[in-house]
């Protein structure tokens, strides 16, 4: 009986996973509310998932991924990618390069939403569809998580089954000697040949067009601190990493159009200029001018801890279409600036405040830090992508890598479990104010946490009903007589159909037990089995709903349902028939 309940219950969740009308992380307490109901989790364990290794585990790796973005080691990274040619080769195997490394150590999703502007804005400068960068950088990530034990959580669930079945769990980098070479083969496939097996969509039936982030306009004011006072525009003009274009001057409440380039820059000064978002922040912090939008938070600095700034899209439905910054008072009805509007393809002459929104224009928006995304979606605008421009934000990257080698040294030499040397350092990056306190809350992927939670006693649950026996004594049995590399692989791609359609931590939390039951069925090394659960759980690549990563680059990517298999199964045939032979030559049975 406990077994029908068991199995009734994964359908219904795989059912519900889906079809996505439900969130997963609520299709997963709803399965753990079944068997604890049912008693086939004793009540007093329904809730021991969230204690586990692998919840703490992720849950810290998410705070150290937000301290490698403040530190602003990404920030460099990013810059030094924008000086790529415009080889669409060269673009997309150095961004995938970024992405797939930053994965390894942090989350995907956080490696790929910091990338995914860099991406955009490379696409548009070098006259490439964003659809050559977006699934490549996306499917690199997933790649990326491949190579260690907090790469992805799925390799940090199995890591933690071993742990429960042998008391020795797998190290960090136990997962590199077959991560690597899938990441290298991978990236050298996407890069000469899988960007050409995508899409390239241009015209208002692309969603692509929406995400033209080269062209904003903003208005800076000269203030007493500013370098560029008493220099002329032709100075401006002249200086090094500066690529503004200024389109006017308002003095005394004078508007100039189209400035001399003699014109000299006095106190107050009003300059309205045009530049992509990476440019803005680089002329502020050099030249020491004040956005316009930031001056009306009186007590809080921009680039204060409390203030942040985002970029977002209009859509249709949104409050904002049709109405200007001025008429609808932004910042005390939203309790937000608008700094700067970006149109695509045309050029805007109004004043910042008084310029009709219109659906598709980017907003460079600026407010408190704990509410700006919920008002973002309450104004019926979508988040590009949560960078923020951190003017002035003072870097830590020294600081942050120490934290966080000191946490791989203490896990590589044995000193501390993962999860406790890597929640100290989440610990140290918050106390080192690199990340702030309200942040270690909002960064953190709650969602995950739940659907973990949840779904590990589900997982027991599984092995309790006898539920895992039975499956595994199915397949025994259908593979009765033919050789173990085969079971392996039959093993991999139920796995990665598994994780096309539902999340990759859940996947894994359902075939662990089902393979460890396989591996003493067969009586060899439950090794080479976990690896492949790991490796086929990481690999979501048909579908765009199977991980967040091909979910955050389906919009602006302007790709379609059907578009993911015809890189992604190219893809995971490949992995298929690398990751077989090498994980039977690293991990013998």
């Amino acid at each position: 009986m406990d077994q029908v309940i068991v199995f009734a219950t994964l359908g219904a969740a795989l059912v519900l996973f889906v079809w996505g009308k439900i969130r997963y992380d609520f299709v997963a307490l709803i399965a753990l509310f079944i068997v604890t109901i049912f008693r086939i989790i004793p009540t007093e364990e329904a809730f021991s998932g969230f204690g586990h290794p692998a919840v703490i585990t992720v849950a810290a790796v998410m705070v150290i991924s937000k301290g490698l973005q403040n530190s602003g080691l990404i920030d460099l990274i990013g810059r030094w990618t924008m000086k790529l040619g415009k080889s669409i080769i060269l673009q997309v195997f150095a961004l995938s390069i970024v992405v797939a490394v930053a994965s390894a150590f942090m989350n995907n999703v956080g490696a790929l939403a910091i990338m995914m502007p860099v991406a955009i804005h490379l696409a548009r400068k070098s006259g490439n569809p964003p659809s050559y960068l977006l699934m490549p950088i996306a499917f690199a990530s997933l790649l990326g998580g491949m190579m260690t034990m907090i790469g992805t959580p799925p390799n940090i669930i199995i890591a933690t089954f071993r742990q429960d079945v042998t008391g020795t769990p797998f190290r960090l980098f136990d997962f590199t000697p077959v991560g690597l070479p899938l990441v290298v083969s991978g990236i050298v496939i996407i890069s000469l040949l899988g960007w050409r097996l995508l899409p390239k969509r241009k015209g208002q039936d692309s969603q692509e067009d929406s995400f033209h982030i080269d062209d904003y306009i903003t208005e800076v004011r000269v203030t007493k601190e500013s370098k560029i006072r008493g220099k002329t525009i032709a100075d401006i003009h002249d200086m090094k990493d500066i690529e503004i274009t200024i389109l006017g001057l308002i003095r005394r409440k004078q508007r100039i159009h189209a400035p001399d380039n003699s014109e000299v820059l006095k106190l107050n000064d009003i300059i309205i200029l045009e530049a992509d978002s990476d440019s803005i922040r680089t002329f502020v912090d050099i030249s020491g001018v004040k956005l316009m939008g930031g001056k009306q938070f009186r007590k809080d600095a921009l680039g204060s801890k409390d203030i942040a700034i985002r970029e977002a899209i209009v859509m249709n439905d949104s409050k904002l279409a049709g109405k200007t910054a001025a008429s609808l008072n932004m910042r005390s009805k939203y309790g937000i600036n608008l700094l700067a509007v970006a149109r695509n393809n045309k050029r805007l002459r109004n004043r910042l405040d008084h310029i009709k929104f219109r659906p598709g224009d980017v907003l460079l928006l600026q407010g408190r830090n704990h509410n700006l995304s919920d008002t973002i979606n309450n104004i019926g605008c979508l988040p590009l992508a949560e960078r923020g421009l951190r003017i002035g934000y003072q870097k830590k990257i020294p600081l942050t890598l120490g934290i966080f080698g000191l946490g791989i040294l203490a896990v590589v030499t044995g000193i501390l479990p993962v999860q406790i040397a890597f929640t100290l350092a989440a610990l140290l990056i918050v106390l080192t104010k690199v990340v702030s306190f309200r942040e270690v809350y909002d960064d953190i992927d709650w969602s995950i946490i739940i659907l973990l939670g949840a779904m590990i006693p589900v997982g027991i649950a599984l092995q309790l009903s006898g539920g895992a026996d039975l499956i595994a004594d199915q397949i025994l049995l259908i593979s009765s007589g033919l050789p173990i590399w085969f079971v392996l692989t039959l093993l991999m791609i139920v796995t990665m159909l598994l994780s096309d359609i539902i999340n990759n931590a859940a996947t894994a939390v359902l075939m662990a037990p089902i393979a460890i039951n396989i591996a003493q069925g067969f009586n060899v090394s439950l090794d080479p089995f976990l690896m492949v659960i790991a490796v086929g759980a990481s690999s979501a690549f048909l579908t765009p709903i199977g991980h967040q990563s091909n979910t955050l680059v389906m919009g602006p990517g302007g790709y379609k349902f059907s578009d993911y298999w015809k890189l992604g199964l190219p893809l995971e045939i490949l992995i298929v028939i690398i990751s077989i032979p090498l994980i039977l030559n690293i991990w013998p049975l």
